[in-house]
């Protein structure tokens, strides 16, 4: 977990040079699609332009970022003369180079500035200031020129010899091995723009075009894994898994399906093998970009493709996805009688969101790795989702980094969980594993909504309310009638339908709602451990709930759910808060040694509301 979190902290920190400046790295890309002498329409005038960029430009625009990074304006301020030292010391793009002078100079600066603090006499302050970025930032380009970028040099000409070794004995796929794992752990950005984007730029100097760019920023290997759990997938989530394909493919967001791997980590292996494909492909055809893509969508690498290799880029995609989507279906085959997720874990998370009814919240802020990605498409789309509740709370994205106070709830990938808390540990935080489409943004919507319309009624008139009872003879939630004791075995599904047809006959639900219980059930399993399952119907099956109601089984010999044998099944129907205090309870329940240890052996329907009844307290 350390190790894990060091490394996304380092990939963080060397994107976060490179991100801000995307859009000079999108300018330079564009000028030598059009320009350079394979471009659209070669100009020899602007074409010196593209190369100058090349040469000066990105390095201090980068160098400038690592400085302001580590030393705040004053650090990017002589990162930008630091730079230049690299620059001036080899005839390559010391991309690299400023990467490693830029942080240093900033750190210097901040450092000068640390020892200072206080002992300059008053009036003097400008002076010392000036003088100090001036000499500082001398002193920093003369140790770019004589250190850092001799260094860079050397290490450039080491890394190339390998990489050219790499392709000359055609292993440059294997390079997928580690692009794609590192790319779920959110180091996408890191990789492409820290270390092939400066290879990239390296090897354009000599061939005006380069496969490095491809490596990372081709979006076939994710868009062939989601559409083969859209057709294949038992999970609920293969629903928005059209969508996620789609901003994969033509929105060049790699973060969405991140979380369908760490779902199922087996997918990895599609992707893996689907990167080579195309990464195998473009090497046979001699692909290449003239820039570094970003963001990965197949429009991004249609524009910066030679304008004689549009189809040859197209083709790399399409056997990316190709292999990754045939791969993906056998290995979702080999998973479909799968992955349960733990619901002990998720019950007690429904109780921790549960406490958020009592809580003020008025600024949530959604985070991810860079602060730009699936963040941003994950706030906006819950920002949208609650808009009509009128409860003027802010929704916003940023950087796991950058959470500020001030903000009530965090949501983040359960990914940078430990970064995350570290970041801001007084903030509510809630984990989550896809920012589309996840039952606790589903919940969390659910418990806003409650809380709209608790206030609106505060409005009209100043009454409290009381806690929902769980076990309660007016709402017939749980009474005598909805307990059925000393049940033979039978097989899960005719479990299952018995649960749902009792759901029924109490009038809690429609005939239509048994068949969305058995839909849940096949896409991951309801037991929860300790003897008990509880099935319930999945969202779509949430429009055939009358009204809430739970049901209780007793099978004294146990049914097999597959995961362990159930003694006691609990069907629920339930939505929103009532369905919260109901897995609540059941949370409770499970603590009740006195009530697990009878689960078989209980008789009297009686005895066991009283059982289940003993830990709840009236309000």
């Amino acid at each position: 977990m350390v190790v894990r979190e060091n490394v996304q902290k380092c990939g963080k920190f060397l994107s976060s040079m490179i991100m801000p400046n995307i859009g000079v790295f999108m300018a330079w890309g564009i000028m030598a699609t059009l320009f350079m002498p394979f471009g659209w329409i070669p100009n020899d005038r602007l074409a010196k332009i593209v190369h100058s960029m090349s040469i000066f430009i990105l390095p201090i625009v980068i160098g400038s970022s690592g400085g302001k990074l580590t030393g705040g304006i004053r650090g990017g301020i002589i990162s930008m003369v630091a730079t230049m030292g690299v620059i001036a010391s080899s005839n390559i793009p010391m991309i690299l180079g400023a990467m490693i002078i830029g942080p240093l100079s900033g750190l210097v600066i901040k450092r000068f500035d640390k020892v200072v603090a206080n002992k300059v006499p008053i009036g003097f302050e400008m002076l010392i200031d000036n003088f100090s970025m001036g000499i500082i930032a001398v002193i920093m380009l003369i140790v770019g020129y004589y250190i850092v970028g001799p260094f860079v040099v050397m290490l450039t000409q080491i890394t190339m010899l390998g990489m050219n070794m790499i392709i000359a004995k055609g292993l440059l796929p294997l390079t997928s091995i580690f692009i794609e794992p590192a790319k779920v752990l959110f180091l996408n950005n890191a990789i492409n723009h820290g270390i092939l984007g400066p290879l990239g730029i390296e090897q354009i100097q000599q061939s005006s075009k380069s496969i490095m760019f491809l490596l990372e920023a081709n979006p076939g290997p994710g868009f062939g894994m989601l559409l083969a759990y859209c057709l294949f997938s038992g999970d609920d989530g293969k629903k928005v898994a059209w969508g996620a394909a789609i901003i994969n493919f033509f929105g060049g967001i790699h973060e969405i399906y991140f979380p369908y791997i760490i779902k199922e980590p087996m997918l990895i292996i599609g992707t893996i093998l689907g990167g080579m494909a195309g990464i195998s492909t473009a090497s046979i055809l001699k692909v290449g970009l003239v820039s570094s893509a970003s963001p990965g969508s197949i429009f991004t690498l249609i524009a910066l493709s030679p304008k004689d290799e549009i189809l040859k880029t197209v083709i790399c995609v399409a056997s990316a996805a190709i292999v990754s989507f045939i791969v993906s279906v056998v290995l979702l085959k080999i998973l479909h009688k799968n992955s349960s997720l733990n619901r002990v874990k998720e019950v007690n998370d429904m109780v921790k969101l549960d406490q958020l009814m009592s809580e003020e919240i008025k600024k949530i802020v959604f985070v991810c790795d860079a602060g730009i990605g699936s963040s941003a498409m994950g706030a906006a789309s819950f920002r949208r989702k609650i808009r009509n509740l009128n409860l003027n709370i802010i929704v916003e994205n940023c950087s796991v980094d950058d959470v500020v106070a001030g903000t009530d709830l965090v949501i983040s990938h359960s990914n940078l969980k430990e970064r995350c808390k570290k970041s801001y540990p007084e903030s509510k935080c809630v984990f989550i594993d896809n920012f589309f489409n996840d039952d606790k943004l589903d919940m969390l919507y659910e418990i806003l909504k409650n809380k709209s319309i608790n206030e609106a009624h505060e409005k009209e008139n100043k009454k409290g309310k009381s806690e929902l009872r769980f076990i309660d003879e007016e709402s017939s939630m749980l009474i005598n009638e909805n307990i059925i004791l000393g049940l033979d075995s039978e097989s899960k599904e005719e479990a299952i339908t018995r649960a749902g047809r009792l759901l029924v006959d109490r009038g809690f639900v429609t005939e239509e709602y048994i068949a969305s219980m058995q839909e849940r059930e096949k896409a991951y399993s309801t037991y929860i451990g300790r003897g008990v399952a509880i099935p319930h119907g999945t969202s779509e099956g949430k429009e055939r709930i009358k009204k809430s109601g739970v049901v209780i089984l007793q099978y004294p010999k146990g049914v097999n759910f597959g995961q362990g044998i159930v003694y006691m099944l609990i069907g629920i129907a339930s939505t929103g808060e009532e369905y919260l205090k109901i897995m609540a309870h059941i949370a409770e329940m499970l603590e009740n040694e006195e009530l697990i240890n009878r689960l078989d052996r209980i008789s009297d329907k009686d005895e066991l509301l009283c059982l289940f009844n003993k830990e709840i307290e009236m309000v």
